[in-house]
């Protein structure tokens, strides 16, 4: 999700609710205690030369049960990040949140409410790592021409 749907959902809604993978929420007491651009420059397995940039949001809580982030408080949040940070409404958005360990999630929007989805690593360089692409059931029920399967 962009910072600018996450921003059509803000001006929609009246309760800030973000749901994590597990169908639990975070607290609603919760904080937001950064807003960011986040960029990474870094060379895959294969040797091709990456550059990333995304916005991120750290979600944060606090013994003060009593907060309650408001969608307007973080709608001037985000507008304040824009604006000091030169931030693009069109990057994607990334979610720090702690669990054990501090997860990484990317954003979604469902049901009136956030969505933190679980985000994996991957192989950006399978071909030349040797690593076949996985085959959709349709290829792999389907004979190829001059497979001699058929």
């Amino acid at each position: 999700m962009t910072l600018r749907q996450v921003k059509e959902h803000l001006a929609e809604m009246d309760t800030l609710q973000f749901q994590l993978p597990d169908g639990s929420t975070v607290p609603s007491h919760f904080h937001v205690t950064e807003v960011g651009q986040v960029s990474k420059d870094f060379i895959d397995c294969g040797g091709t030369l990456r550059h990333e940039k995304a916005v991120n949001f750290q979600l944060w809580n606090a013994d003060d049960v009593d907060h309650r982030l408001q969608p307007k408080k973080l709608k001037n949040i985000i507008k304040l990040s824009e604006k000091k940070l030169f931030i693009d409404d069109s990057l994607e958005v990334e979610v720090e949140y702690q669990g054990n360990t501090i997860g990484k999630y990317s954003l979604e929007f469902r049901e009136g409410k956030f969505h933190l989805a679980s985000t994996l690593t991957d192989c950006l360089a399978k071909d030349q790592c040797g690593i076949p692409e996985p085959q959709t059931e349709e290829q792999s029920s389907s004979c190829a021409l001059g497979s001699g399967c058929c």
